[in-house]
């Protein structure tokens, strides 16, 4: 499975796991809701399981991932300052053109 990181939130990903909460944990990238062709992302603090996949970024964060979700293999994970502040999560191989959900 892949995972890609902007530059920005590989920043903010490294605050969230130097943080006291975060100790022995990683980041986790799941889906929230599934609408046909495409899905919705959100990411949280947590440990693998037996189903999962870590995957090591070229931003040195490793990313749990499910091996049962497709649409999890290929998620990039980006962080804007501008308009708003927050992460943006999608998956440009497996959703429609133009389709972008905002964390």
């Amino acid at each position: 499975m892949k995972c890609k990181i902007n530059r920005n939130a590989a920043k903010v990903l490294n605050e969230m796991l130097g943080s006291e909460e975060a100790e022995g944990k990683m980041i986790r990238v799941y889906i929230t809701h599934m609408h046909g062709d495409h899905a919705h992302y959100d990411l949280k603090l947590d440990t693998p399981t037996e189903h999962d996949e870590v995957v090591k970024t070229d931003k040195g964060i490793d990313v749990i991932l499910d091996k049962r979700e497709e649409f999890l293999d290929g998620v990039w994970i980006k962080y804007f300052y501008v308009p708003e502040e927050g992460f943006e999560i999608t998956n440009p191989s497996k959703e429609p053109q133009g389709h972008h959900h905002h964390h």
